[in-house]
């Protein structure tokens, strides 16, 4: 299958309707990483089937469960699943963090020629980045474990809003360990298409707030 079609057979089982130019950026952006691949080695995956699977539709699907209009991804990397979600919310404020700049140097060229101008790089360690304006949405996707991402990230997150951790399995230990640090808003079972292993995503409040 083609990974255009793949794509949008994707999107309509995950009940998202985006504009042909939505999914034509999107697709860009894979051409993009799979150019950079090569030499940044910025992914393990290489075939664009599973390029289209494991990092789009892996990315859009935590769409349905998140508010607010401005996120912060916390170890981008890749840009993932920032630059997919900037894609699809145009309207969002999007910060993309990480702090090697062989990644940030991809994505500040991923941000110019897909033409993000709703998105922001910066390159520091989580702990250590004080921004301006704090995000409804703190997101990160193999980060680290749930402590150490409440410990890293949760002074990033506005006062109303959550922390989401995309996770495989369902974080039984991790969740078990953050005591006070965190209250758990829910945590969702997501299905992903061409996605055969377990997704959840792990909504937090910092602080034990709910």
């Amino acid at each position: 299958m083609k990974p255009e079609d793949q794509l949008g057979e994707g999107l309509a089982e995950l009940g998202l309707k985006l504009p042909g130019q939505t999914q034509g950026r999107l697709l860009q952006y894979v051409a993009l990483l799979t150019k950079w691949n090569r030499t940044y080695n910025l992914t393990a995956i290489r075939e664009p089937s599973r390029l289209v699977s494991h990092h789009l539709l892996d990315s859009v699907a935590v769409l349905p469960h998140l508010q607010g209009t401005s996120v912060v991804d916390v170890g981008s990397g890749a840009g993932l699943p920032g630059i997919p979600l900037a894609i699809v919310q145009r309207q969002w404020r999007v910060a993309l963090l990480d702090s090697n700049h062989k990644k940030s140097a991809f994505l500040r060229q991923a941000v110019l020629e897909l033409k993000l101008d709703n998105v922001e790089v910066v390159t520091a360690r989580a702990e250590q980045w004080k921004p301006a304006r704090l995000f409804d949405v703190v997101i990160s996707r193999a980060f680290s474990d749930l402590p150490g991402f409440i410990e890293a990230a949760a002074h990033l997150c506005a006062p109303e809003g959550v922390l989401a951790a995309m996770k495989g399995i369902y974080p039984d230990e991790e969740l078990a360990q953050l005591g006070s640090s965190a209250a758990i808003v829910r945590v969702v079972a997501l299905r992903v298409p061409g996605v055969q292993a377990a997704r959840h995503l792990a909504l937090l409040r910092p602080g034990g707030e709910r």
